[in-house]
């Protein structure tokens, strides 16, 4: 066993007591100094007294002089010229007989070790070869007096010992413990840097060799009293640390163990660390800010995949409410943490985005990642490389699109180690569907060491899916709490029951009293299933169209006891106080009647801030009931801090269409919360009539996922051929077709292409791009399988890397081409109109009376933009004067421009109410407008940058965009870019006195919630999290940029 190899003992003072109580359970001697250290220190904290004695000559006061005949190192001088003169008979050359305690057969190498006793210093040879001179006495004393001594002993003294004993053990480290030996090490910097360490003495390894020749070179070259005084001189020199000792343990331990789940993840070995590879800090983290104690036995299993372990893709899938977004977020965290690598995660909406950078930064704070946005106009193309900290994006599905382009285009895909794909099952819905299958395909053409991982509750033809992504799946049915589903037929009950005939059986029948007048006024029953469980419970219920949710949300209020007002009274009062300040003084006069009985509506035509404070509101407990679309099902998660009982659809319907089993079960799945419920409740409404349709849909397995490549066009396929070849992933027919054979539509070739091949879907869109000027090349039949090479215009480049809709490209060219021609500079008109969404004009309905009122306000500047589009003013008149129009004018271009005065007007008043108003459309959809307008201004912006000759538009485009992104006053844009801070918020801080970012980034989350109306304790230490994260990310941007700046080029021309 290996003995320390030195120790010095501190002089005890008499009268003194001792200074801590040791653990009977002594440290092995086997563990180096600051190992021994650590686990003593860690029972009970050092209380050490101060020292009164600072004078020169004895600058150790209680402690052995330096001065003196009988101080320690005038002890440990001749103690030392003692043993070199008698060193010819203690050390004889390897091979040679020593009389003595001889024990043949050990190893011929010798390490010395001093055992410096309180009075005394005991020079011996550890013998691992002959000399064993009471070896389990020594050793067991000198183990308890070197644990004792080491409590006692300043930093810098123990990381010395730590050195030497490395060097004595060096020999007999193995290969396994190597790696972790490393780890410690970097562990120990922490300590070095903090330490006021002396290196007057240099410490030099002990030769093996046993020659006497060698021994005596060691000692010659530097004295032991030499070392020590040098040692002991600088440690009382040495300033008084500024960071706590237990602070630099905890900081040491944090990066040990980060080292430690780092190696552990590249060898790939079954040894999972701390907490799945990954820092005990993470835990707790997760116990902090989520409130998870424990995984959930699935989410165990799922981590110990062999498939994650040896990072091949992955598909999983569970019921909603089941777990799955700790899973990907623990995977997440692997990845930057320790592997070192950028992760991309896609979610569907920009709401859910937002929300998962105010829930991640917090992480990113405390672990040193960044977290950034890409949603709506936010986010950078290409984003910034990040020499040091690793970044995470959140991106919604367009967005992501745009960076997996940008990050192929700059060569940086393999930087991207991790994407996960939140409601992959979206993947076979409509023209966003396309976009994803689009961005999966190509990191999986274009990188072979990024990961990708995909989740989502309603999955079924997953065989599919698997050959897409090349993934494994995994799923499993657990439901942290019991979903009970029902329907209702008339006045009766039935449980849904797989076993049975029809697909349900009878369970009971409502017991509830309808006067004839509340029968006309709720034939559905609605009043008895929701007086079931509110206001104890909450509840939702799900409507088939926004005007039917306000009408529910009137209906229950009208009907309901007086007693519902009781309930949490005055913060109802303060909800509507808030819903009236977000409306610059008005609110709703449905929401202002059903606020009072815990009751609200919830859909698109409500504001961002009014959506938002309902969403807290419910949360909370202050509103009890929710009538809401199926957005809501996926568009919102809401926190779980009260019981959400029963779920009710209105009617089996969205809109006109009959319910789809992915949207039922991604309705139901809202019932029942996890630690709060014991069982959660659905109860679909059927009418008599569709009672054949609801047992086909109760019966009927999820709907299947199929590419959306071929059914949209411009928005799919098209858009695919034009970046393929521009971001030269294939540039010739046959490397396209390659491409294609790997797609989801690749796979699914066979039931999406029965009249015609892949091949010939593929010449025939490459054919179109080159007639509408965006590629240049020959396809043709007899040279669609040669090698000639595709290329890709400037208009084309452009229009993939605006992400602007094919069908839309040579319009927008045109337009901006005219606008070079007399750009109308007086207001932001014109330039509203070229950036108002072309996608939105087809839902739009012209009030003819308001628009030419509208019209009749502006300028006469203004009004030529009118003319200069082609909208003529006799035009306008004809049609509010209801005259007949012979001259036919685009009605595109009409709903355009009045959309463009809808913005004109915002961007001016800064009111949604007050536009919403003055146009007569609800507030929601002007507020849809403005985030859709702002987001096609980025991309118009990105279309511009890439065509010399709009050069003018770069200036112009960038300030507008950001005035379209927060449509508030200047003032109150700093505060507004922190994720989930809108404009109401954003008033509040800055009345309050927090007016920058590092306002923000630097306040008390306590303070906050003091200064702050309607702000929780969790809310406010989000937006802190959030701005600090933000200000770090700018910080972060600038280092980069300087550093660039600084780099010394590689080509800097030489002289021979």
């Amino acid at each position: 066993m290996d003995e320390p190899g030195l120790a010095v003992r501190r002089k005890s003072c008499p009268g003194s007591v001792r200074k801590r109580s040791r653990a009977p359970v002594q440290p092995s001697a086997s563990c180096s100094p600051v190992d021994r250290k650590r686990l003593n220190s860690a029972e009970e904290p050092l209380a050490e007294p101060s020292c009164g004695n600072d004078s020169e000559e004895d600058m150790f006061g209680d402690y052995d002089s330096f001065c003196g005949n009988d101080s320690l190192l005038a002890q440990v001088d001749d103690i030392e010229h003692k043993y070199l003169q008698d060193e010819k008979l203690a050390i004889k050359p390897p091979g040679e007989i020593i009389p003595g305690n001889l024990q043949p057969g050990l190893p011929q190498k010798k390490q010395v070790n001093f055992s410096i006793t309180e009075n005394t210093v005991v020079l011996k040879a550890d013998k691992e070869d002959a000399f064993q001179v009471g070896e389990t006495d020594a050793v067991d004393n000198n183990q308890e007096q070197t644990d004792s001594i080491l409590d006692e002993l300043p930093s810098s003294q123990l990381l010395y010992f730590e050195k030497m004993h490395e060097l004595s053990s060096v020999s007999r480290i193995s290969p396994a413990s190597e790696g972790r030996n490393k780890c410690v090490n970097t562990s120990l910097e922490k300590i070095r840097s903090t330490s006021s360490f002396y290196h007057d003495a240099e410490h030099r390894k002990r030769p093996t060799d046993s020659s006497s020749d060698s021994r005596s070179d060691l000692f010659k070259t530097e004295s032991l009293k030499d070392h020590l005084k040098s040692a002991m001189t600088g440690n009382a020199k040495a300033q008084t640390l500024q960071v706590s000792k237990t602070k630099q343990l905890q900081e040491a331990v944090l990066s040990e163990e980060i080292c430690v789940a780092r190696k552990t993840i590249e060898s790939s070995s079954v040894d999972i660390g701390p907490f799945y590879g990954l820092p005990s800090k993470v835990k707790d983290l997760f116990r902090q800010f989520r409130g998870i104690e424990m995984l959930y036995e699935w989410q165990h299993d799922c981590l110990m995949l062999e498939s994650l372990q040896q990072r091949r893709n992955l598909i999983y899938s569970l019921p909603t409410s089941g777990g799955k977004t700790l899973v990907a977020e623990i995977i997440i965290l692997q990845e930057l943490l320790c592997r070192q690598k950028d992760v991309l995660m896609i979610l569907p909406f920009v709401a859910i985005v937002q929300e998962k950078v105010r829930g991640l930064s917090s992480f990113g704070i405390e672990l040193g990642f960044l977290v950034e946005e890409y949603a709506g106009s936010k986010g950078r193309f290409p984003p910034i490389r990040r020499r040091i900290k690793k970044s995470l994006y959140i991106a919604t599905i367009e967005k992501g699109h745009a960076l997996v382009n940008s990050l192929i285009e700059t060569e940086r895909i393999d930087d991207l180690g991790l994407v996960v794909v939140d409601e992959l099952h979206m993947i076979g819905e409509g023209s966003r569907g396309a976009t994803l299958e689009m961005t999966l395909a190509k990191i999986l053409y274009a990188s072979k060491n990024t990961q990708i991982v995909g989740m989502s509750a309603t999955l079924n033809n997953v065989g599919d899916l698997q050959k897409f992504l090349q993934a494994e799946y995994y799923t499993n049915n657990f439901r942290p709490v019991e979903l009970k589903e029902y329907i209702k037929i008339r006045d009766t009950i039935y449980a849904v029951d797989s076993k049975a005939e029809n697909g349900f059986t009878f369970s009971r029948l409502l017991n509830f009293k309808y006067s004839s007048n509340l029968e006309k006024a709720d034939p559905d029953h609605i009043i008895a299933l929701v007086t079931e469980v509110i206001p104890k419970y909450s509840c939702l219920i799900f409507c088939p169209t926004k005007k039917n949710c306000e009408n529910v949300a009137s209906m229950l209020c009208k009907y309901l006891k007086k007693e519902f007002r009781a309930h949490r009274e005055k913060e109802k009062q303060d909800l509507i106080k808030n819903l009236k300040y977000i409306g610059n003084g008005s609110v709703c006069p449905i929401l202002k009647q059903t606020v009072p009985f815990g009751i609200a509506y919830h859909h698109s035509g409500l504001t961002n801030d009014e959506r938002k404070i309902i969403e807290e509101a419910y949360s909370a407990g202050v509103l009890c009931l929710l009538a809401c679309t199926a957005t809501l099902a996926a568009g919102v998660n809401l926190p779980a801090r009260r019981p959400l009982h029963r779920v009710i659809l209105r009617a089996p319907y969205v809109a006109n269409d009959f319910l789809k089993k992915n949207q039922y079960k991604q309705m139901i799945g809202r019932a029942g919360r996890a630690g709060i419920d014991s069982a959660g409740e659905s109860i679909l409404i059927v009418q008599e009539k569709d009672k054949h349709l609801v047992q086909g849909l109760i019966n009927s397995p999820l709907e299947n996922c199929y590419s959306n490549l071929l059914l949209e066009l411009t928005k799919g396929m098209q858009t695919l051929l034009l970046s393929l070849v521009g971001l030269k992933i294939a540039v010739t027919y046959e490397e396209v077709n390659n491409f294609m054979c790997g797609t989801l539509l690749g796979v699914q070739k066979q039931l999406l292409s029965k009249e015609r091949s892949l091949s010939e879907i593929i010449k025939d869109g490459l054919e179109k791009l080159i007639e509408k000027g965006l590629l240049k090349g020959r396809i043709s039949e007899k040279d669609s399988h040669s090698k000639c090479t595709l290329t890709v215009t400037p208009l084309g480049k452009a229009t993939y890397k605006g992400s602007i809709d094919l069908a839309y490209c040579n319009v927008l060219y045109r337009e901006l081409k005219k606008g070079l021609e007399g750009l109308i500079l007086e207001s932001n008109l014109h330039l509203l109109y070229l950036t108002t969404p072309y996608d939105t004009t087809s839902n739009c309905s012209p009030d003819w009376l308001i628009y030419l009122r509208q019209f009749n306000q502006l300028s006469g500047a203004e009004q030529k933009v009118a003319d200069i589009v082609g909208v003529p003013e006799s035009f306008i008149t004809k049609k509010a004067s209801g005259q007949a129009i012979r001259k036919n004018v685009d009605s595109a271009v009409v709903n355009r421009l009045y959309l463009s005065f809808v913005l004109y007007t915002l961007l001016k008043e800064t009111n949604i109410w007050s536009v919403s108003e003055k146009f007569n459309m609800s507030r929601g959809y002007v507020q849809n407008l403005l985030n859709s307008a702002a987001s096609f201004a980025s991309c118009v912006l990105r279309f511009c940058e890439e065509l010399e000759e709009f050069w003018v538009y770069k200036a112009l485009l960038t300030e507008l965009t950001k005035r379209l992104t927060y449509c508030v006053k200047t003032e109150l844009i700093p505060l507004m870019e922190v994720a989930g801070v809108l404009e109401a918020r954003a008033k509040q801080l800055y009345n309050a006195g927090y007016k920058t970012l590092a306002h923000l980034a630097n306040a008390d989350p306590e303070t906050l919630v003091k200064m702050i109306d309607h702000l929780s304790r969790r809310q406010a230490k989000q937006i802190v999290s959030s701005a600090k994260m933000l200000l770090s990310e700018k910080a972060e941007a600038l280092q980069e940029e300087v550093e660039e700046l600084l780099k010394v080029p590689t080509d800097i021309p030489e002289t021979y």
